[in-house]
């Protein structure tokens, strides 16, 4: 793939929501550890040397695939991430700058990774991790919450109560590792 060991980049890709982690560049020798160990390795330009990603910091990337691009001058790389992928302790490198609406369940998913990992007790998030019961009682609940908002052809009732669904059962999913590509998978699957 790389005669000349010149440097690769690497797109990092976060498996569970499709979110662009970071972008860094390997060679040949990182790759191979990369291949070998399971877990991200790179070429620091800075230090000019092979850097395992959260070796000091714990915040490691596991691999679950490497995919070139067409010319093979390029990787694609999916992790799991365990902690934070940037270096100024953000989720990641790309995230500092507003969310896009139609990437809110993208953010949601990002929120509710970190509530798992910090296990805050002043968070209602938490809360529904760590309560299984309680989770399932809201599903059911914010689930008739809709039905009597459509009963009552109350538009804006229906929103705001479907949200809270959502929101729920999204926690679930997450709580199941059920990722959304999963859901959008099976709703295409059903529409052929």
């Amino acid at each position: 793939m790389n005669p000349e060991n010149a440097l690769i980049p690497v797109v990092v890709q976060d498996v569970k929501n499709n979110n662009v982690l970071m972008v860094a560049f390997t060679n040949d020798e990182a790759l191979e550890l990369t291949k070998k160990t399971g877990y991200m390795h790179y070429w620091s330009r800075s230090r000019q040397k092979i850097w395992k990603k959260g070796e000091t910091s714990g915040n490691v990337q596991k691999v679950i695939e490497l995919l070139t691009d067409c010319d093979d001058d390029a990787i694609l790389a999916r992790v799991e991430q365990a902690g934070v992928a940037c270096h100024q302790g953000t989720y990641s490198c790309f995230l500092d700058r507003p969310v896009a609406a139609n990437d809110i369940i993208s953010e949601l998913w990002r929120v509710f990774e970190e509530r798992k990992q910090g296990q805050s007790e002043s968070s209602y998030t938490c809360r529904l991790f760590n309560n299984r019961n309680l989770l399932l009682k809201k599903i059911a609940e914010e689930s008739s919450e809709v039905i009597i908002a459509a009963k009552d052809k109350k538009r804006e009732e229906i929103v705001y109560e479907a949200a809270d669904l959502m929101f729920h059962l999204m926690v679930l999913l997450f709580d199941e590792g059920v990722l959304m590509q999963d859901i959008y998978k099976e709703l295409e699957g059903r529409r052929k």
